[in-house]
């Protein structure tokens, strides 16, 4: 059968994965009376509770003959590591982009990468049926984004199509019938070179594996695109690293291909199909499994490097191990390990002591993702505060620079520019008007600037405001950069938390807990409304005599406290402070939790 590989590119939420649902339907891949999940790609718990795109996935149509593999990549950048194996496997790339947004951050990114592949992009200007929708405005903005990443003339003699994904259609003119989708799949098959163009069957075969993955039943599984020749079921293959040494040999005991949202075994896998591989036991991600005469690896994409850091380890408060089964610091690096084996945009490594390790990556999401799925499996962890990767460049200390673009309400820019390019370094790239009484912002901003700064921005724009950033490039260090303005209220008793004792502390500052809490020494149970810190005492409750008199007792009413999301957690500590996770709880403690050793290791540090 006549193939087709395509990839899917998108800013978070521009409809990439409800388009590809309506691809699945049109193309008669479900039965006319089968239940269907809304997002079908999006199979995994967070990406559907986030409505974000996190794991890239494939999936497989017909349409008149000719099979289309259909890559769904992540919007975000914090999971690029996925975008950048994924794009060596596909021939095309159909890059949606919202008619009224136009090119955001994340889309540049991943963009740039299929730019670089010399892949052929398909413009698709979706959800042109909104009242906001300027699709020629987006367009021309489409255009200057490929001129500005180096596309060649082939790649800005782009087609260009009008969509809207939620209702089903796809038309090349913006009247177009707007019934279906065909127009779209004719795209895609005359745009879009088939693999037999860019590999030769006769050869001995070769696979580049893309994505690692574990099956119940048979264990370890390699996914990629098969680059020359044919696999049979129960072939010797061998797999080479990158530096072309010899992993390990091993037979394939199982191929299975994608067909539909399933997939399924077959016989033999030819040259273009994208296929997953079992049997092998070491061989990883960006590793070549091929025939055993051949010794020389296929080149793999590089991968760029993490740029923050943040530090793992057990959980050590009074409340530990009351909600999470695994609390040792043995299951939490294997854990760890096996995460870094699966997606290689993430490191890790001990700390000398060997109680906590240090896991570096894309950004604050990817972390918070990272951790969250692990608080999901029964973990209990203790997480620092992220922090950013330097360089030396010949003996100059480089740093991380993020480009930042902020959708803001006219009124808020003031504010927002004075933030982000006053105390966090950063530098105004550009600024014009975004219709509809909004302006968009782009500043280049160094990463240690921009963490724990979302709370802040959505305060200052009164929670109007819209921030996407992306990895810039790496610029010389721009000096100290404040942190937090205001102290904590930090409990100086163990116990449960009394309404009387919050309700009195309440001109404090505003609290993370209410009452009936367990709170312990050192614990972090709200934000001061000063710049020191202040320890206080949650457990405190009233004096009880006997004497009444009318008036006298007041009616105890608290302010509803502030829920930190894991997040907004991670972003808002200080560097002598840690986030405690536990599948049940997200708490704040000092480091140190007694008083007297946290002066001391105050004084040490100043």
């Amino acid at each position: 059968m006549d193939l087709r590989n395509i990839a899917i590119i998108a800013h978070v939420d521009h409809g990439k994965t409800t388009l590809v649902d309506e691809l699945l339907k049109q193309s008669g891949t479900y039965r006319e009376n089968e239940a269907t999940a809304e997002r079908a790609m999006d199979s995994n718990d967070l990406e559907r509770e986030r409505g974000i795109t996190i794991l890239a996935k494939c999936t497989s149509v017909e349409w008149k003959g000719v099979r289309i593999n259909i890559v769904d990549t992540p919007g975000h950048a914090d999971f690029g590591g996925e975008v950048e194996r994924i794009l060596s496997m596909v021939d095309g790339v159909v890059l949606l982009v919202d008619a009224a947004e136009g090119p955001m951050p994340q889309t540049k990114f991943v963009t740039s990468k299929a730019l670089a592949l010399g892949l052929r992009p398909i413009v698709v200007l979706n959800k042109v049926d909104k009242p906001d929708a300027e699709p020629d405005r987006a367009l021309d903005e489409v255009f200057d984004l490929f001129a500005n990443l180096g596309a060649d003339d082939e790649q800005l003699d782009f087609p260009a199509m009008y969509a809207s994904g939620r209702s089903g259609w796809a038309d090349m003119e913006l009247d177009g019938p707007r019934v279906n989708l065909d127009a779209l799949f004719g795209l895609v098959l005359s745009h879009v070179p088939s693999p037999k163009q860019v590999a030769d069957r006769e050869k001995p075969f070769r696979m580049l594996a893309t994505t690692l993955g574990a099956d119940p039943f048979i264990g370890r599984i390699l996914t990629g695109r098969v680059e020359s020749g044919t696999l049979r079921t129960g072939q010797t293959l061998h797999a080479l690293s990158r530096k072309g040494d010899r992993i390990e040999q091993f037979r394939a005991t199982k191929i299975l291909a994608f067909r539909g949202l399933s997939q399924q075994p077959i016989e033999a896998a030819e040259a273009g199909d994208i296929v997953t591989i079992a049997g092998m036991s070491k061989a990883t991600v960006a590793d070549t499994l091929c025939d055993t005469s051949i010794d020389v690896p296929l080149p793999a994409q590089p991968i760029d490097p993490p740029t923050i850091t943040v530090t793992f380890g057990i959980n050590d408060s009074p409340l530990a191990g009351r909600d999470g089964k695994k609390v040792q610091s043995r299951v939490i690096r294997e854990r760890l390990m096996r995460e870094a084996e699966t997606n290689v945009a993430i490191k890790v490594s001990d700390t000398p002591g060997g109680e906590a390790f240090e896991v570096a990556g894309r950004g604050e999401l990817q972390m918070g993702v990272l951790i969250e799925n692990m608080r999901r499996e029964g973990f209990e962890l203790s997480i620092s505060r992220p922090q950013v990767l330097f360089r030396d460049v010949d003996g100059q200390r480089m740093e991380p620079v993020e480009e930042v673009t902020i959708d803001v309400d006219d009124e808020y820019s003031g504010a927002v520019i004075e933030k982000v390019t006053g105390p966090r370094k950063g530098d105004l790239a550009e600024m014009k008007p975004a219709g509809a009484g909004k302006t968009r912002i782009i500043a280049h901003v160094p990463s240690r600037g921009l963490i724990g700064y979302h709370g802040e921005f959505l305060t200052d724009t009164r929670g109007t405001g819209v921030m996407n950033r992306v990895f810039h490039d790496w610029a010389p260090y721009k000096g100290t950069i404040p942190g937090r303005r205001a102290g904590v209220l930090i409990s100086m008793e163990t116990g449960v938390s009394v309404a009387y004792a919050l309700w009195k502390l309440e001109d404090r500052g505003r609290f993370f807990i209410g009452a009936q809490e367990q709170v312990y020494q050192g614990m972090i149970i709200g934000e001061h409304a000063r710049e020191n810190d202040l320890e206080v005492n949650p457990l405190k409750g009233k004096q009880l005599t006997n004497v009444r008199a009318s008036g006298t007792d007041e009616a105890v009413r608290l302010t509803t406290p502030v829920t930190l999301t894991l997040e907004q957690a991670i972003a808002y500590i200080d560097n002598d402070e840690l986030v405690e996770v536990t599948p049940g709880a997200i708490r704040l403690r000092k480091r140190f939790l007694d008083p007297h050793e946290r002066k001391r290791h105050a004084k040490a540090a100043s």
